[in-house]
């Protein structure tokens, strides 16, 4: 039996998920089933199997359907909170700064994507974030996508690249980019944080990411090792 831990996570789950019609036509994108299973569920499971039995859930495209199934499954014998964005979907950072309320034990916590499959080492995620002590820890790949995070050679966040538009932000204009890399929906941040957000409503992390890494440490995980899949594509 895994050993429960304090470690609280967030699941993003309150997107359109326009990529998985015409399913999400009439169904959230965290009930798409893959190898008959919901893609909830495969997130659930990948983080119970690190002992994180604390989670909250954003929502809001069909979120009657996601409370329904939790409640049919018996929260899939976790503890589990809804974080309601019924009225307005606010995006990863203002889904985030919603439910800033639920992490108040001043531990690291996780967040991860409801539509990515993957069997990440958790474990080994958290220790290298404690390790950096760093104010969040993304897990990045070594993999073709239209969009890119830049890291310097300590890889700390500093910019990102629209590899379609040509668009390039930086951040740490001194440090010299050395990887690009993607964003594998999969990180873990210090609670710190929401005394730094400044932005309101809807707003994306990678934006308020990029402010913040001119002046804060934001690391990336590159991992080689585990198995990973956007369900989206």
């Amino acid at each position: 039996m895994v050993k429960k831990n304090t470690t609280k996570a967030l699941i993003f789950a309150a997107g359109l998920g326009t990529r998985l019609r015409p399913f999400t036509d009439h169904h959230p994108k965290a009930l798409f089933l893959v190898e008959g299973k919901p893609l909830l569920a495969h997130s659930i499971d990948h983080l119970i199997k690190y002992g994180i039995t604390d989670v909250i859930i954003n929502v809001h495209h069909f979120s009657e359907q996601i409370i329904d199934h939790l409640l049919k499954n018996h929260n899939y014998g976790i503890n589990i909170s809804i974080s309601d964005e019924s009225e307005e979907l606010l995006d990863t950072g203002g889904g985030l700064k919603k439910a800033a309320w639920y992490f108040d034990n001043n531990n690291p916590f996780l967040v991860r994507n409801v539509d990515v499959l993957s069997d990440l080492d958790l474990k080994l995620l958290l220790d290298l974030h404690t390790g950096k002590n760093g104010l969040a820890t993304l897990a990045v790949k070594e993999r073709e996508t239209s969009r890119y995070l830049l890291f310097n050679e300590e890889m700390k966040l500093c910019g990102w690249e629209n590899k379609k538009t040509g668009e390039i932000k930086t951040s740490r204009e001194n440090k010299s980019v050395s990887r690009h890399l993607a964003f594998s929906g999969i990180q873990v941040l210090d609670p710190k944080i929401f005394d730094l957000i400044t932005e309101t409503g809807k707003f994306s992390l990678t934006e308020m990411y990029l402010r913040l890494s001119k002046d804060q440490d934001i690391y990336g995980y590159l991992d080689r090792e585990s198995f990973w899949k956007d369900a989206g594509k």
